[in-house]
């Protein structure tokens, strides 16, 4: 009885030690989570704040105080309409607007349509492309541009908008390679069946297997299209006329070398958030899908 009542003890012991290293566990990972939650919202709450203040109470008030009236959108009336072109949060809604939604269905037919043909399709030089491919990610584009720049002023496409597009359309390795592992979970013997029923390959891609890959259309789309939305080195160096403004470049305009504008400025960056924030709250099943899609076969 002793020696039974003895190792109950030291099980009962073991279990609180176990459940005391459970509620740690758990503690420090709902603190950390707490802690990144507080980190990614306080810029954004520290913006939001600015942008109902006015200029005066902005330069004699902290980040963080709150404004004295919060019905006070004459900021955000200001960076939507803008009292200069390049000011203009609307013209560069529309601006940005158009670019995207061309880079983005040229990204994802090149990507879809590069990552059919490899995957699919075995010839010489497969592998090398695929490697070649590799190899570019590895490169930094900034390391290109006095050459992109070269060739793009010898074109006469710099200052224009359809030479920012061809140059934000190049072919994107990251889309390249989600298509790539989509196209491996989808059976080769939908190819077989349909060319045996007599539909060519173009058929076979557009009809059969380009409406199955939505998840990583839709993928490739928002990671695409948030990257050229947000976009400010080439839209500077590339339309610095005057005549074309980007989100990014509109409001890089309410700064200067002797004073910017932050409340204006805050303003701006929260309208320039929601677009991209509703799409990705629209499609974020769509894009979990196709990122993990791939990641286990079997």
């Amino acid at each position: 009885m002793t020696t039974k009542g003895t190792a109950l003890r030291n099980l009962s012991a073991e279990n609180r030690k176990a459940q005391v290293k459970k509620i740690t566990l758990r503690f420090l990972a709902y603190l950390s989570l707490l802690l990144a939650c507080f980190i990614a919202l306080l810029p954004i709450v520290s913006a939001f704040t600015v942008s109902f203040k006015t200029a005066e109470e902005y330069s004699t008030t902290n980040a963080m105080s709150m404004p004295q009236n919060w019905l006070n959108f004459a900021n955000y009336q200001q960076v939507w309409e803008g009292n200069q072109p390049s000011q203009s949060l609307l013209r560069a809604f529309a601006t940005s607007g158009f670019v995207v939604v061309i880079v983005v269905a040229v990204s994802v037919m090149m990507g879809s349509m590069l990552g059919y043909v490899l995957n699919r399709f075995s010839f010489p030089g497969n592998g090398l492309i695929r490697n070649l491919f590799l190899i570019a990610t590895l490169i930094p584009g900034i390391a290109m541009q006095v050459t992109t720049y070269q060739i793009m002023t010898d074109m006469g496409l710099v200052n224009t908008l359809i030479g920012y597009i061809i140059l934000m359309s190049g072919t994107d390795v990251i889309s390249i390679y989600i298509f790539l592992q989509f196209f491996e979970n989808l059976d080769v013997a939908l190819d077989e069946s349909a060319v045996l029923e007599g539909c060519t390959y173009f058929g076979v891609f557009f009809k059969i297997l380009l409406p199955l890959t939505k998840p990583a259309i839709v993928t490739v789309a928002v990671l695409k299209g948030v990257g050229v939305y947000n976009e400010y080195y080439n839209a500077n160096l590339y339309l610095n006329s005057g005549k074309y403004y980007t989100v990014s470049t509109a409001l890089y305009s309410f700064s200067g070398p002797y004073k910017s504008q932050f409340n204006i400025i805050c303003a701006g960056v929260l309208l320039t958030l929601l677009p991209p924030l509703i799409i990705f709250l629209v499609f974020q099943k769509q894009v979990y899908a196709g990122l993990a899609s791939g990641s286990v076969k079997g």
